[in-house]
């Protein structure tokens, strides 16, 4: 299994024979080659592209905080993931039929 992590993550992917996958951590912090800083930010972009799922369901969970935090109880945890996952589903299912009759 691959796992794609931020940069607050870096060195793990050694830890875990490269199953935790973090952006390029930068060489040359002084003074780097010309071409260096193009290829450093092409494989940041990449790694950003690929985690940008990630990041959203993030975003999303913490959008639907005041949730948790209404029940408040561990033992209803997963029912409130159930929950909030349920109502972005449905969010987004809406959002695309607006969308498609635009």
């Amino acid at each position: 299994m691959e796992i794609l992590a931020d940069a607050g993550h870096q060195g793990l992917g050694a830890q875990t024979g490269g199953r935790v996958i973090t952006p390029p951590h930068r060489k040359f912090k002084k003074n780097a080659p010309d071409w260096y800083e193009e290829v450093y930010e092409r494989q940041r972009k990449a790694h950003s592209s690929r985690r940008i799922r990630v990041e959203h369901g993030i975003a999303h969970l913490k959008d639907w905080r005041a949730l948790a935090r209404h029940l408040g109880r561990r033992e209803h945890m997963s029912d409130t993931v159930q929950a909030v996952a349920g109502l972005l589903s449905h969010q987004q299912t809406a959002d695309l039929a607006s969308a498609r009759q635009m």
